[in-house]
């Protein structure tokens, strides 16, 4: 038996469509899950559902949904379940960023980030627990940052909704683990993405502090992150829950 097949599956990736998102649909579905994608922009998750399905075989459903508010996350899980029949896997994947300060950050711009960020992870978790404890028990991974351990002073909201990722982790690691669900969070280092690349041109000298730290050298694919999400998603992993695994290149590691 390979404790790293996902075969028979169904993996839920909020923020799917591109990024860290699809590098993770991307390890899952060539593992054998079965996927659903949730967005917010339409014709990109549709295309990114097609593109995964064609490269690897599976069934992938598109899905559009604001997961940051109740209603549309229910009609999305909802919709997993009356195509798939069941839910064993949840990415908490989606995200967003405003770089400001603190003192000029308003609530408003606040509220965005946190309800993106850490908002969403609560609601899907909560709604995809019924369906995780109906199938025997499965696996919620969060996805956190470097921010998670870090601070950021460009960007206050987005560092304290990734904090909050790693302890709504452990919090949920502990109530549900009598049901057989593991939950775990991976805190990605500095990887290439349409977020980064904004972020290159808008924090000075940011690629600059980033190669020279990472002992690799290099800033990270999304590929480099499918590794770690099969394993937190594969029964190669039943024995952990409440982790935080950074996967940096080493970037939290030097003094």
């Amino acid at each position: 038996m390979n404790p790293f097949d996902l075969t028979g599956k169904v993996a839920i990736v909020t923020g799917g469509n591109g990024g860290l998102g699809l590098g993770i649909a991307r390890g899952l579905a060539e593992a054998g899950a079965k996927l659903a994608i949730v967005a917010r922009n339409s014709e990109k998750t549709e295309s990114a559902a097609r593109d995964l399905a064609e490269a690897t075989g599976v069934e992938v459903l598109a899905l559009t949904a604001d997961v940051s508010q109740p209603e549309p996350v229910a009609l999305a899980v909802a919709a997993v379940i009356e195509r798939f029949g069941r839910i064993d896997i949840l990415f908490n994947n989606a995200g967003t960023t405003i770089r400001k300060p603190p003192h000029l950050l308003s609530l408003d711009e606040w509220h965005t980030v946190m309800d993106v960020n850490l908002t969403s992870a609560f609601l899907m978790s909560k709604e995809v627990y019924p369906s995780l404890k109906a199938a025997g028990g499965g696996k919620v991974v969060n996805i956190g940052s470097m921010a998670s351990i870090f601070g950021a002073s460009y960007a206050p909201a987005y560092a304290a909704s990734k904090g909050g990722i790693v302890q709504l982790t452990k919090s949920c690691a502990l109530a549900w683990a009598s049901d057989n669900i593991q939950v775990n969070a991976i805190l990605p280092g500095w990887f290439v993405t349409d977020m980064t690349d904004r972020a290159r041109v808008e924090v000075a000298g940011l690629n600059e502090r980033v190669l020279a730290r990472v002992p690799a050298g290099r800033w990270a694919e999304p590929r480099d992150i499918a590794g770690t999400a099969v394993w937190l998603s594969s029964a190669a992993s039943d024995f952990v829950t409440g982790a935080s695994v950074p996967v940096d290149g080493g970037y939290s590691s030097i003094m």
